[in-house]
This record gives structure tokens, C-alpha cells and sequence, in this order.
């Protein structure tokens, strides 16, 4: 993937969405609003905000589809005064009611084209005037590993985005008082992405049936999404728990394609992001259902947002389908993140970096204490990964917690660096470190004491950052090679390495060219290899969990810290690889879900990355037996 030629910082509000942007939302009569002398009611309507083309079925149409959610198949293809083409689909919004919801993507005079079963709209046109406005547009994945907005600014630079995410899984469900008190004091807190789950079941199910939308619902779910965008909020929206709840709700491909076209229909114009399901390995086939349906997100959705899913590990064995933008964790192994930056070009964004016990008590084993809960956050950082933040309780009383403070600490410290440049860095002993070379480097130390780190020869600032409150103590340095300690050792710490009199260049001139990421080619099983497989040894039985070992076989100072990843994949039942286990040796995970049919063949891969950064594999082929 091309980097980005050139990139700089959004504005200081979190998503560049202006506060009190007006959003137009208007309706229409379907024959007024195909008439050429009428005005349409997306005239008007600023860039990246929404406006609605309302279609109303005659009495003839709505006796040949007496179920328009089911029959009616309608979109409306819409022409950009920079001639790009972006089509969208219809939704059903009760009675004779299908609705386009549309958000311009750039200012002038837009041209639209109906299409679709219905006889007496098909081929219709219209058109309209979108107005200016300062918003940078939906977001993208750019410059490999990070994000940035649509939108070029005057200078034509883009503006990068510094993802920062907060679980509130059940937001589309919870009492209105509990959501605007979630969502306020999230946005204060400068998140700029709320995650949560739309379907689900029983209760808390937006269907009523398989064809059956609960319109209430998705109407009062309309709202919330339009309150966060308004807060510079993306929602971030889960479509299912896992696959079998999906098929359950669901159970043929059509009511899936259905209600797919359904949520992108509804929620496409506004600022979202699609996390097909919650935890990807938590039932059979999964893989293959979301090869399906990302296929049919990446088809119907005309602006293209950002698609993941979710996981108990990693969805990294998803992006060989072609359809995920970026991958996502469920845990904050270190090991598996650090690798996995190395082997794939997409970013990668941490769901679950622990929940804080905000005073709620704690209910799972993932919740902890703040503490925790910080270092987790800097380290998955260190392995290049966004973030999201989750807390117990819910409520005003609970979304104040320490950790979400510290959350503010994080953005704000990030928000002053090149972020949407920075990489995984190598050349320190004592912490971990991301850098852009010769410019500027960050490096966290979990455990405070003596710290060696590598730089390019130059005059340098130097900042001892504190993660809890941000204050911060200056240095300088000059040299290639920077030792010293934190200021004291109570607390986990930041160092801030900036090249002497370029902070302002970096975040006022943007002067420095972005550079390009070039992933390694991982060294596979050749003589170059500094350590072999020894454990398993022989074909394993998938209900008991097999030990692990690797041994080094060529001791360098490289070798002495090394990463190690173990998966395993049974390419014949086609479930995605699985991370078996991480460390040098042990007792791997349950092998559960692996494979469907046995016996089977199983294709193990051991990963060590050592302190250079650099990436050796080694393939053996086991038996799996029931």
C-alpha cells in the first residue's frame, strides 16, 4: 500500500466534525420530489452531512408489495460535481415509506438517478446544490497502518485521525438519560469512537422477525448515532454477537442480504464503522459467513467505510478474504500484536484492552484495576495498534473513572506527535518504542530503571511524560545513543525524544514528507532461521492441549529477547487460522473450532521476532484426531 504523500494533524476537536454543524434532515413526497421544477431536499444540505429522499408507494405499487421490506429492491445513484459516481440503497421505514438517506460528499451541484423494481421511480432523476462546509469527511485507512479523513485541505494535505475508541456495548438499548450521560462525558473525555452492538436477541433484539425491522428501534437508534456524530462521535457498529447468532436471526441468505442493505441503507450517510460480529471464532463457519457478508458491505455501501471484525484474539485470519479493512483484537498479548504489525499492511485496533473497575466491582476476568488498565493501553500502543477503552458500570456515576482520564492523558500526548506516522522501533533496552527516525521517537517504560535508546545523531528535546496526569519534566540531549532513568520509580513512564526546534515544524509546517512502510518478508524455513520447532513432536489429539517449545540454535545478541506466535490452520475446513499460543514453550490453548471434520491435517507455524524486529517462521504439518 502507497503511503500518504503528505499528512497533518486534524483540528483540536476530535473527529474535525465543526460543534453545532447543522444536519439537514428533510423528507419528500415522492412525486414532488422527482419533479424538475421542485426543489429537492438535499439543496442545500452541507458536505458530510445527511438529508433524506422520501419515496412514498402508489396504491398499485403497494398492492404488488404489500411487504416493501421483503419486495421492494430500489437505490438511487448519485453523481458528484467532481463526476464520481456513488449509489445507495433504499430502507424500508414503515408503511409505504422506503427512504434514501444521503450525505454529500463535497459542495456543488449533484445529479441523482433512481433504479430499482418499482416501475414508477425507476429511471426518475433529479437534482441538487450541496453547500460547503468544514468537515474532513468519513474516515480511511492510509499510510498502511493508520487513519486519516476523506477530505484534503487547502494545501491539499490530509487530515490524520487518532482513533480513540470506548466500549458501551449496549448503547442502542440503554435508557435515553443513561446514553446522553455516556456520550456526554465520552465526548469531554475527547473519544472520538463509541462501539456497541444493533442487533443481538431476545430483548434486546432490533428485529421482530427475520423480515420484521423494529422500526421504533432503529428510529430511536437513528438519533443516537445522529447525538454522537454531532459530538464528533463515529459509531462504531457491531452487527451480530457472533455467526450462529447472526444465522439464527437470519437463517437464509437472503434475509441476510436483506439486513445488510438494510443497516447500510439507514447508516452509510452517517460517520460509522462495521464490525460484522463481536467474536468471530465463537461458533463454526463464521469466516465463511463473513466472507459473505462483507461482501455485500463492501457492494452496497457507496462511501466505503472502514470494515472489521470482532475477536476473542485476532481477526487477522480474515484479511486474506479481501473484504476487512483493518483487524482487531480481543486481548492484549503483546506478542501477538507486535508480530502481527509486522506481517500484514492494514491497521489494527485493540477492542478490549481491558475493562477499568470504574467502582462497579469487577465481573469478568478481562476487568481490572486503572493501573493495569494503563499499561495495557501503552503497550498495545507500543505494538501500533488504536485503541478502546471499557469500563464497569454504567451511567454518569461510572464513565468518570480514573482510566478514562488517563484515556485524555493519551490522546492529548498523541495529538502533538507525527502519530500517523510513527512505527514499532527496535534499537532501545528498558522500554518499548514507536519512532519516526530522525525526527522523533516514543518510548514507554512499564518498569522504571535504566534505559539505552538508539537515535540519529542530532540535538534532541527531551520529555518525561507521566501517563496518569501528563505533566512532564524537559531535558535535552545530544549524540546517537541517550541513557538515563525516569524521575522516579513509582509509576510506569513516557519519553518524548524530539528532534531539537522541530516540534513546531512537525505540527505547524508539515513540511516532512511521509515515508514508506515496507513490510519485511518474513524468513521461512531456510538456513537463516536462528531456532527450530522441538515441541509437539508428534500428531496431536485436539481435546488435549499439546505442549510447545522452540529452541535457539544460533545465540546473537538479537536472539537473546525474542516474540513468539504459534498458530494453527486446517486449510480444508476453511475457519481461519488460530493463535495456538505465544512465549517459547508451554501448553498450547484448546484447539477448539480449528477444524469441523477429522481426522485432519493440521498446518502449524511458529513466529519468533527478535529484539532487531525481525520476523522468522517455521512451517511442520501435524495430524489432528478427534
Amino acid at each position: 500500500m502507497a503511503a500518504l504523500a503528505r499528512m497533518h494533524k486534524a483540528e483540536p476537536y476530535a473527529t474535525g466534525y465543526p460543534k453545532g454543524m447543522r444536519i439537514a434532515f428533510l423528507a419528500l413526497a415522492a412525486a414532488a420530489a422527482l419533479g424538475a421544477q421542485e426543489v429537492s431536499p438535499c439543496n442545500n444540505t452541507p458536505a458530510y452531512s445527511t438529508c433524506e429522499l422520501v419515496f412514498e408507494l402508489s396504491e398499485a405499487a403497494a398492492a404488488k408489495h404489500p411487504a416493501p421490506y421483503r419486495t421492494v429492491d430500489m437505490k438511487v445513484e448519485f453523481r458528484s460535481p467532481r463526476h464520481r459516481t456513488l449509489a445507495l440503497p433504499a430502507y424500508w421505514d414503515g408503511g409505504r415509506r422506503m427512504v434514501v438517506r444521503f450525505a454529500p460528499t463535497e459542495a456543488g451541484d449533484w445529479a441523482y438517478r433512481v433504479a430499482g423494481n418499482l416501475p414508477e421511480f425507476d429511471g426518475k432523476t433529479g437534482n441538487f446544490t450541496a453547500a460547503a462546509s468544514p468537515s474532513p469527511g468519513f474516515i480511511h485507512a492510509e499510510n498502511v497502518h493508520h487513519w486519516a479523513y476523506a477530505e484534503r485541505d487547502a494545501r491539499g494535505l490530509y487530515q490524520a485521525h487518532l482513533w480513540m475508541g470506548a466500549s458501551e456495548m449496549r448503547f442502542a438499548f440503554e435508557d435515553d438519560a443513561t446514553f446522553r450521560a455516556v456520550a456526554d462525558a465520552r465526548a469531554a473525555q475527547k473519544f472520538n469512537h463509541l462501539r456497541g452492538a444493533i442487533g443481538g436477541e431476545g430483548a434486546d433484539s432490533a428485529y421482530q422477525g427475520p423480515d420484521a425491522p423494529n422500526l421504533a428501534q432503529f428510529r430511536r437508534l437513528d438519533e443516537r448515532i445522529r447525538y454522537l456524530n454531532g459530538k464528533g462521535i463515529t459509531a462504531d457498529l457491531v452487527l451480530a454477537a457472533d455467526g450462529a447468532g447472526l444465522t439464527r436471526s437470519f437463517p437464509s441468505w437472503e434475509q441476510r442480504r436483506r439486513f445488510l442493505r438494510y443497516i447500510v441503507g439507514r447508516y452509510a450517510a452517517m460517520h460509522v464503522t462495521w464490525q460484522g460480529v463481536q467474536y468471530f471464532e465463537d461458533s463454526a463457519d463464521t469466516r465463511a459467513l463473513l466472507k459473505e457478508a462483507g461482501k455485500v458491505l463492501k457492494e452496497v455501501d457507496g462511501y466505503q467505510h472502514p470494515r472489521t471484525a470482532g475477536a476473542r484474539v485476532t481477526s487477522a485470519p480474515l484479511l486474506d478474504d479481501g473484504w476487512m479493512d483493518f483487524a482487531a483484537y480481543g486481548n492484549t498479548d503483546d506478542q501477538i500484536g507486535a508480530i502481527e504489525h509486522q506481517l500484514y499492511g492494514v491497521p489494527f485496533v485493540n477492542l478490549d484492552c481491558g475493562r477499568e473497575d470504574s467502582g462497579a466491582g469487577k465481573s469478568a476476568a478481562g476487568d481490572v484495576d486503572t493501573a493495569a488498565l494503563r499499561k495495557r493501553l501503552w503497550n498495545a500502543t507500543m505494538n501500533g495498534q488504536s485503541v478502546t477503552y471499557a469500563n464497569t458500570g454504567t451511567g454518569a456515576q461510572y464513565a468518570n473513572a480514573p482510566g478514562a482520564k488517563q484515556m485524555t492523558v493519551w490522546y492529548d500526548f498523541f495529538n502533538d506527535t507525527r502519530y500517523w506516522e510513527l512505527e514499532p522501533y527496535f534499537d532501545v533496552d528498558g522500554g518499548r518504542a514507536l519512532a519516526l527516525e530522525d525526527t522523533e521517537y516514543v518510548v514507554y517504560v512499564e518498569k522504571p530503571g535504566p534505559l539505552e535508546l538508539v537515535v540519529e545523531k542530532h540535538g534532541y528535546d527531551i520529555y518525561w511524560v507521566n501517563p496518569i496526569d501528563g505533566q512532564f519534566t524537559k531535558g535535552k540531549f545530544k549524540g546517537d545513543h541517550f541513557t538515563g532513568s525516569p524521575p522516579d520509580a513509582s509509576h510506569d513512564w513516557v519519553l518524548h525524544v524530539v528532534r531539537e526546534g522541530r516540534v513546531e515544524g512537525m505540527n505547524k509546517s508539515y513540511k516532512f514528507e511521509s515515508r514508506d512502510i515496507v513490510l519485511q518478508e518474513v524468513e521461512s524455513n531456510s538456513p537463516k532461521v536462528p531456532f527450530t520447532v522441538e515441541q509437539p513432536a508428534a500428531d496431536i489429539h485436539v481435546r488435549v492441549s499439546p505442549p510447545f517449545a522452540a529452541k535457539i540454535i544460533k545465540e546473537t545478541r538479537a536472539t537473546r529477547s525474542m516474540m513468539w506466535l504459534w498458530t494453527g490452520e486446517v486449510s480444508a475446513d476453511g475457519q481461519g487460522y488460530r493463535v495456538l499460543a505465544t512465549g517459547q514453550q508451554g501448553v498450547m490453548r484448546p484447539l477448539n473450532g480449528i477444524a469441523k471434520n477429522f481426522p485432519a491435517l493440521m498446518h502449524l507455524r511458529a513466529y519468533g521476532m527478535n529484539a532487531n524486529g525481525k520476523v522468522y517462521a517455521v512451517d511442520r504439518a501435524f495430524g489432528l484426531e478427534p
